[in-house]
């Protein structure tokens, strides 16, 4: 019996279930634990599994500290966050090599996801394009975090360069700092190094090239999608600069000189949008400013980049949607451009099931962790974290209840590969053209 549908999305939940299954039998044997003393409590399965979950789906959320892993057990999730970073590259990757020599016409509309011109005729040039510009960033990142630790008198800076570099351009937030970067607040060198890394890996490689291709001169102007996530990514920096800055002035912020201030609130701004470091304790933040926190968190950057949320440039098009009026076509013309209503109603129904999955979250949560007391405010945050593959807390995942990391673990997978998956297109192997009356329903 043929199946009814046929979509790529199984080849990518199928890679991403071997991935988190391999690293968490990786992380659960001995050697991957740096206490080798039997009176420590081992890492139990249910810790390692969460662990190569988040690392997998570069969320950065951790049940336990990543100092309880050996260096074989840190290199792990280092190699975890690489291939989950690039986990819809490889995919794709898997795609072309399969045997059969002809790539069809769905897989190139699976590739155009994530990149927009020549798809057609040369899909292994662009993603040997990505992997090479992810190689030669990491590692340009990796080389001046390596002398940075190493003038801030850090052990080991070599693999802490490598590692900081991997997982801020991955926007993963792992760090084997077991205060994230907050030791280095007041270095403004490496926190600058660590923003321009999440920046570049939340831009999207479609953004990167067009970028790189106007320096070049291939062509003089950037393309509207880049346009749009160049101005959506500065806005919301700025933004959320300005409101870190005055608000947390007294609270995360107190003690800190105003230039050291600046920088933070850079930071702050930066890193909610799917990042994962701190440089201050996010427990410390006001209210509003955790509000705040969580708006960005479910934003997330770019899409077509390793970062998650519902993507800037669905927020673009909802803001579009509710500020314009369509034509008769349902089209809203906005400057020099037309956004198709086709692109609306799949900005709208992205952004209803991030709702929804969102909504449904919170209350398991709730409905586990709620008895044992623990405040809303904190389930709301964690849940939205997951989802976002950020990593920010307010100090709730290592306590959590088995229970709860499986719902987390579960939020965390769906928020990298579910939503994706399912905005891939879905082939029907039967198709009947039905004209049906309209349905009136009425609104508001």
């Amino acid at each position: 019996m043929r199946p009814l549908f046929r979509s790529d999305s199984w080849y990518l939940v199928a890679f991403f279930l071997v991935l988190i299954s391999i690293g968490s039998v990786l992380l659960v044997l001995p050697v991957a634990q740096a206490s080798q003393d039997r009176t420590v409590r081992p890492i139990s399965y249910i810790d390692a599994l969460f662990m190569a979950t988040s690392a997998v789906c570069v969320t950065g959320l951790a049940t336990v500290d990543l100092g309880r892993f050996s260096p074989f057990g840190q290199t792990v999730i280092l190699l975890l966050i690489q291939f989950g970073g690039l986990g819809i590259i490889s995919f794709t990757s898997l795609l072309l090599i399969l045997p059969g020599g002809r790539i069809p016409f769905r897989r190139l509309s699976t590739i155009r996801s994530f990149y927009v011109d020549g798809v057609e005729y040369d899909p292994r040039k662009i993603l040997l394009n990505i992997v090479s510009a992810t190689l030669c960033i990491e590692a340009l990142g990796a080389v001046l975090l390596s002398m940075l630790f190493k003038m801030a008198g850090v052990s080991d800076y070599l693999f802490n360069g490598i590692f900081h570099a991997v997982s801020a351009f991955c926007n993963a937030g792992f760090s084997p700092f077991s205060d994230s970067l907050e030791r280095f607040s007041r270095n403004p060198a490496i926190i600058t190094v660590v923003m321009l890394l999440i920046i570049l890996g939340g831009l999207g490689f479609i953004v990167l090239q067009d970028v790189f291709d106007v320096i070049k001169g291939k062509h003089r102007y950037l393309n509207y999608h880049s346009r749009v996530v160049l101005f959506m990514t500065a806005a919301l920096i700025s933004i959320g600069f300005l409101f870190y800055f005055f608000m947390e002035k007294s609270a995360a912020f107190a003690g800190l000189s105003i230039n050291d201030r600046i920088m933070n609130a850079l930071f702050q701004a930066v890193t909610p949008r799917t990042a994962g470091f701190d440089t201050v304790p996010q427990s410390l933040l006001s209210q509003s400013s955790k509000v705040f926190t969580i708006l960005l968190m479910f934003i997330g950057a770019a899409p077509g980049s390793i970062a998650g949320g519902i993507k800037i440039t669905t927020l673009f098009v909802v803001i579009v949607m509710m500020t314009r009026n369509p034509d008769p076509l349902g089209d809203v013309q906005i400057g020099k451009h037309r956004i198709s209503s086709y692109t609306m109603n799949r900005a709208t129904v992205y952004l209803l099931k991030a709702v929804s999955l969102l909504l449904i979250s919170a209350l398991l949560l709730s409905l586990i962790e709620g008895p044992r007391g623990v405040a809303f405010d904190e389930i709301v945050f964690e849940v939205v974290s997951a989802f976002g593959t950020v990593g920010l807390s307010l100090g709730l995942t290592p306590h959590l209840s088995v229970a709860g990391k499986v719902v987390i673990i579960g939020v965390m997978f769906a928020g990298r590969v579910g939503l994706i998956a399912l905005s891939f297109s879905v082939v029907r192997l039967k198709k009947y053209e039905i004209s049906y009356p309209e349905g009136q329903v009425l609104l508001g």
